[in-house]
């Protein structure tokens, strides 16, 4: 039993008195760990597929805005953080781009070839635009789902439609359009990289902040399991 002099935190449970300062910390990590993994994915992109290295400021940035979503929702979620509960929610939103990937397939018909694509070298805007309907339709289910699975009310819903929103708009509208695309005799293996390469930048992002976050992962779980006991 907690003393009196500790307030209800999130959802009836009592939370540490430090939880605002831990909402910032995991903020920075978050945005550390979300520039951290750009440019790691960034490596494994050059060395198997492309040079990308010109449009690393920007994917940086973009990994900052992921990784601070990612990092300040979760903490605003989980009243008592920790590292098993930080890799079912980064799992849920790496199974969300799988998802989105075969939704993809599922409502639309290819209406060009990976081939024509490469060989005008891009860009893929109108197919981006193409499928934006269903990108917006999927985005607000997605958001609604892990709200159900994460959240404590559906007043968690605006954080979580927000990261799954910036989630979307700097990796997923690579993903919406797949269906679009006639990839040939090769469709299951490029479909595959391209989702491979997703998810290392997600595990990449989830071990650093993990890392840096480790001591209040841990010492969550333990606080918790002091209050309950």
């Amino acid at each position: 039993m907690v003393g009196d002099d500790s307030g209800p935190g999130e959802g009836g449970v009592v939370s540490p008195p430090d939880s605002r300062a831990e909402v910032a910390g995991y903020g920075r990590s978050g945005v550390v760990a979300g520039v951290a993994a750009t440019v790691g994915f960034t490596i494994i992109h050059d060395i198997f597929i492309s040079d990308i290295w010109d449009m690393l400021v920007v994917m940086m940035v973009a990994g900052a805005l992921c990784g601070f979503g990612l990092a300040v929702t979760f903490r605003r979620l989980f009243a008592e953080p920790s590292l098993a509960a930080w890799w079912r929610y980064n799992l849920a939103f790496m199974a969300m781009f799988g998802l989105l990937g075969l939704v993809s397939v599922l409502v639309f018909e290819p209406v060009t070839s990976m081939e024509a694509i490469v060989a005008v070298g891009g860009p893929v805007d109108d197919l981006i635009v193409k499928a934006l309907p269903m990108t917006l339709v999927f985005t607000g289910a997605a958001a609604a789902v892990l709200t159900r699975l994460f959240g404590r009310g559906w007043s968690d819903l605006g954080p979580i439609l927000a990261t799954v929103a910036v989630l979307v708009l700097f990796l997923g509208l690579n993903v919406s359009p797949i269906g679009l695309v006639d990839f040939g005799g090769d469709s299951a293996y490029l479909i595959g990289v391209m989702l491979g390469l997703i998810a290392a930048l997600a595990v990449m992002f989830a071990v650093v902040f993990a890392l840096l976050e480790r001591q209040s992962l841990v010492s969550g779980a333990f606080w918790l399991n002091r209050t309950v006991g």
